[in-house]
């Protein structure tokens, strides 16, 4: 094992085993995550509930497992939001430059002095709390990043020779982009999507621990941390276990995206 590539390794490990539980949970609880048992309200972890249970009498690893669903469903579709339109803007900015560019990236800009997190309560605020509101402030919140590192691929790649070449070939804007450049441009795109996963999971943390997130029943990481601050003396096994599912899965993503980077920094 080469030790620049560790933190690939790990990050990816970290990542699979909470992927994997979030795949077995789709199948498979040892409980109902949303069953109320008021006679066994915040047991310790046991063979019976492997994390204990919460001060509804609920299981925790259930709904760790349960919640693993609702990271990565919001993970992905604000990734999916956040490159689908920071591709857009950031491909036709880089690419035709000019008038287009500078209107594009002072919008960009606009949105980066405005801090994310923020931007994402304000529309929840405005709207309601909910899964889906969270995704589009999500998705909004990462579209000025991935508008910023493809645009910087973009007008990378197009001095390029084969770029030049399929111009006078008279090949069309999209086509160029689409074959030639993104290609190309699709190591550090891979990047930013990995450092965007783990943000998107952190903020919905926070939006649920906020209340402004996941609203219940359905279980999310932020909001079941949100739950179990006032049993932190009684029952401390319910924050650090949550606590510790919510690092791992960042941390992976993080470490996945240093590992890349590193890969893509050595081939450069």
């Amino acid at each position: 094992m080469k030790k620049q590539r560790l933190p690939l390794y790990i990050g990816v490990t970290f990542v699979t085993m909470l992927f994997i539980m979030m795949l077995i949970s789709l199948l498979y609880t040892p409980y109902d995550p949303n069953a109320i048992d008021p006679t066994n309200r915040l047991a310790s972890p046991s063979l019976a509930h492997l994390f204990g249970t919460d001060n509804f009498g609920r299981d925790i690893f259930s709904r760790v497992m349960e919640g693993a669903k609702t990271a990565f469903l919001i993970g992905t579709a604000a990734v999916t939001i956040g490159l689908f339109f920071g591709f857009l803007l950031g491909a036709c900015a880089g690419y035709f430059g000019g008038w287009i560019d500078e209107l594009t990236m002072r919008f960009m800009d606009a949105m980066l002095a405005f801090p994310g997190i923020l931007l994402a309560i304000m529309l929840i605020a405005v709207f309601e709390p909910g899964m889906k509101n969270t995704v589009i402030a999500l998705g909004i919140m990462s579209i000025p990043a991935f508008a910023r590192i493809i645009r910087s691929s973009f007008i990378q790649y197009k001095s390029y020779d084969f770029v030049k070449a399929s111009i006078a070939k008279g090949g069309g804007a999209v086509h160029i982009m689409v074959k030639h450049i993104l290609p190309n441009a699709f190591s550090p795109i891979l990047v930013a999507v990995s450092l965007s996963f783990s943000g998107s999971i952190l903020a919905e943390s926070g939006l649920s621990y906020l209340g402004l997130g996941v609203q219940p029943p359905d279980p999310s990481w932020g909001r079941m941390l949100k739950e179990a601050q006032p049993y932190i003396s009684s029952a401390p096994w319910y924050v650090i276990i949550v606590g510790i599912v919510i690092t791992i899965l960042v941390l992976g993503f993080n470490l996945l995206s240093d590992g890349l980077r590193d890969v893509h920094d050595k081939k450069a």
